[in-house]
């Protein structure tokens, strides 16, 4: 078995992010892999713009919800010493652009949090599900608890 070398992290910026964060930086820390971030926009409008789905985050918009996006994204990588040419702000479906872009990048590990959720929830789909099924590569879901307290898993291993 080879180690991995490039991991992708699936960021939703919702509260649980950070726990997810955590761990993704412990395992690139570990197999000493490059990890580079992704969050998929499908939840504001996009823009008629030059540059595609891809996001570039050098370049400024007039559009606020977008530059918020970018600015969350910069701050996660900024925390972790992640250079922006890893950070990839997509616009499209998640787990399609995931997917995609861990194919172009030549991703060995995509990291996604999941919700663990069952029946009639797991039918209709999940991003972490449809990577799971999907992805050329491994997959490592992590599950994620309903009212989770990020403080109290954040100690160190």
């Amino acid at each position: 078995m080879t180690d991995y070398q490039h991991m992708l992290l699936a960021v939703e910026f919702s509260e649980q992010d950070q726990f997810v964060t955590l761990k993704a930086e412990r395992l690139a820390t570990l197999f000493n892999a490059k990890l580079s971030i992704i969050h998929v926009l499908d939840n504001i409008p996009m823009p008629d713009t030059a540059y595609g789905t891809i996001i570039p985050l050098d370049t400024d918009t007039m559009n606020e919800l977008l530059e918020g996006e970018k600015k969350k994204l910069l701050n996660i990588g900024d925390q972790l010493g992640i250079h922006s040419d890893s950070l990839k702000l997509v616009w499209g479906k998640p787990e399609v652009e995931i997917i995609r872009i861990a194919s172009q990048e030549s991703v060995d590990l995509v990291i996604v949090g999941s919700h663990g959720r069952h029946g009639l929830a797991l039918l209709l789909g999940s991003t972490a599900s449809g990577v799971l099924h999907h992805a050329q590569c491994d997959v490592l879901a992590i599950r994620l608890e309903d009212g989770w307290a990020g403080s109290a898993m954040l100690a160190p291993a």
